[in-house]
Order: C-alpha cells, then structure tokens, then sequence
C-alpha cells in the first residue's frame, strides 16, 4: 500500500475526561501508521483560543504537512473553518472540508455566500449522510458520502425477540437534543408497564438541560425507573447499550448521530424522531419506529407497538445490525484512503 500524504487535521480535538473519542480523533488514529506525519490541533475549548491555535499551526508548520482535512461546523465554529481554508489556499496547500452536524444547512441558508465561499476553496467536500450532500449541494456540487463509521465488531449484537420496557437514551445533554422528551416518554407508559426503566448516558453541555431532565425525572418517575450516570468512555458504551431494550433519540436537530448507529449494532430497535437527516439514516418500519418531533403520545405509541406487536422487535433488530455493518471502518476508512490519495495524486 502506497504511503498517504503527510496531514493536517483542524477539528476540535478536545480531552474528554469521559474517554470518548471524536470521529476526527478516530479517524486520525486509524491513518496514523499509513502516513509519515498527522498534525492533530486544535485541543483548545475556548473559541478564540482554539481559531488563534489552528491559524498559528497552519502556518508555523506549513511545511510539515501536504494535505489538511478541515471540519466545518455551523455557529461559532464555522469562523475557524473558514478562516483556515482561507489560509490553506493562500498557502497553497489542499485540502478537504469534512462537513458535520445537522444544524449546517440552516446556517449556510443565513450565510450562502460565506459557505459557498469557503466548501469553493477545498480540492473535495465531504459529507457524512446524503441529508448533508443534498441539502448543501446549492452551495457546492460533487460532494463525497462518507459516512460516520463504527467498529461494529465492537458492539456485541443481541437479537431483541422478547424485550422488556427497559429504555435507552446516549447522547450529549443539550436542548437541541430534547433530553426531556424521553423522561416524559417513560412516564406516559409508567402506569401501564411499572417496570419500566429510562436509563440516560451523555455529559452535561452545560447550557441547563441537565438539570432540567433531572428535576422532571424526580417528579415524573420513581428512584428506580431512572438512572443518568453522566459520560462514559467509548469502550464502555455496548455495555451501557445492552442493559436497554430500546433506544429513544429524541432529537430537534440531527444529521448521522453515531448513538443512533450504536444502538442498532448492538440490536436495540430505535424509536426516533423524523427530523434532519434521520429519513436518510432510518426507515420507518423497516430498521426503526419514526415519529414527529417532540411528540410524547407518538413516541410513546411506538414504544407501546414494540413491547406488544409480534416480530416488531425482532425485525427492527435484525435490520438495523445489517443495515449498520455498511458504516464498519472496514468499508469507510478505504473510502479515505481513496480520497487523499487522490488529493496526493493531483
């Protein structure tokens, strides 16, 4: 195999005190024994602090890299992604945008010119759904799927023939993704299943969404129908993941959420909201349950379906395990290979 182009990687690559790991951190991980050098940055969380890091990076170590793949984000953190592109084609180096999140095409609507701008400037832009390629096809043509990947062999499946109302929330504690609807979920259905147990798992974001579902989980569930132990490290999520029967994503805002593509590794039929790139992702019936957005009665209804309607469980479980084993990094990482082979190439 042919040696890879030395890299630059602007994401933010910060210490998770939880042991989680970034797709980019993963990424960088899995490349790193196929190239002669990977320049990771930035660790900063500070926004400026961060910008002022990748900036400075870029430049100082210009000649220590001949490719950069640069991650683009919405809000304030599309500002060090444009900013470094804008640098790294005034220096003449090549690079990919890697776009993330599935709150971008509503920002690049209120900046079309200031996207355009910068996913112009890259050699290949990346997006990691067909949600994300085709809502930002209006402001660049051609982008490349490749997908959010897992290391299914990771996640122990276990097909969910007989489940219990034993509910599984993963992600990060924040209002976009609607922590509190899951808490409200498993209260619709206390009375009828008494048994039934909501366990959360993410870190606190901090903006109050913590607290929020804390105190209405005190209100609407017994001390036993709900456990939020915070984060866990990456290698512990397939342990958490199997003391559930069902995985709830309650999200307002999503693109290819990596908890979602977990869950279905390891065999727990998904109840999601129809939101963002999740038709792309899922489809109703066939690999999970798709109800509208913050609607606890549907949400609810379909967790009802799965604990009553013969083969429901089953047939979501097994269809989404299959359908996640196109995601394993056996079948991405190529893909990225390819990619900045082609860039080396060039």
């Amino acid at each position: 195999m042919s040696r890879l182009p030395r890299l630059l990687m602007v994401s933010a690559f910060l210490p998770h005190t939880d042991g989680s790991h970034s797709v980019a951190a993963d990424l960088a991980d899995r490349l790193n024994g196929e190239t002669e050098s990977i320049i990771r940055v930035s660790s900063h969380r500070s926004g400026v602090m961060r910008t002022l890091d990748i900036m400075a990076t870029s430049l100082r170590r210009r000649r220590d890299y001949d490719v950069a793949i640069v991650g683009l984000y919405s809000g304030r953190a599309f500002l060090w992604g444009e900013a470094v592109s804008a640098l790294l084609e005034r220096i003449g180096r090549p690079f990919v945008v890697s776009l993330h999140g599935g709150a971008l095409p509503e920002f690049a609507a209120k900046h079309p010119r200031r996207v355009a701008r910068t996913l112009r400037r890259a050699a290949v832009v990346t997006a990691p759904s067909r949600y994300l390629a085709e809502k930002m096809s209006p402001y660049c043509s051609g982008i490349a799927v490749v997908p959010n990947p897992v290391e299914t062999a990771r996640y122990p499946f276990s097909l969910r023939e007989t489940i219990q109302p034993r509910l599984m929330w993963l992600r990060t504690f924040h209002h976009m993704y609607n922590p509190e609807l899951a808490v409200k979920v498993a209260a619709r259905i206390r009375d009828e299943y008494p048994a039934v147990k909501l366990t959360m798992v993410g870190p606190d974001k901090g903006d109050g969404s913590w607290q929020r579902t804390a105190e209405c989980a005190a209100v609407a569930l017994r001390p036993q129908q709900f456990e939020m132990p915070g984060g866990v490290p990456n290698t512990e999520v397939p342990l958490w993941m199997n003391r559930g029967d069902i995985f709830l994503n309650t999200t307002n805002v999503d693109n290819t959420p990596v908890s979602v593509i977990e869950a279905m590794a390891c065999g727990l039929p998904v109840v999601s909201t129809r939101v963002g790139g999740i038709p792309y992702l899922l489809t109703d019936g066939e690999d999970a349950l798709l109800v509208p957005p913050d609607d606890t009665d549907a949400m609810a209804g379909a967790v009802r379906r799965l604990l009553t309607e013969p083969g429901l469980a089953a047939k979501l479980s097994a269809n989404g395990r299959r359908r996640v084993e196109g995601f394993d990094w056996s079948r991405v990482l190529p893909q990225w290979r390819e990619v900045l082979s082609r860039l080396r190439r060039a």
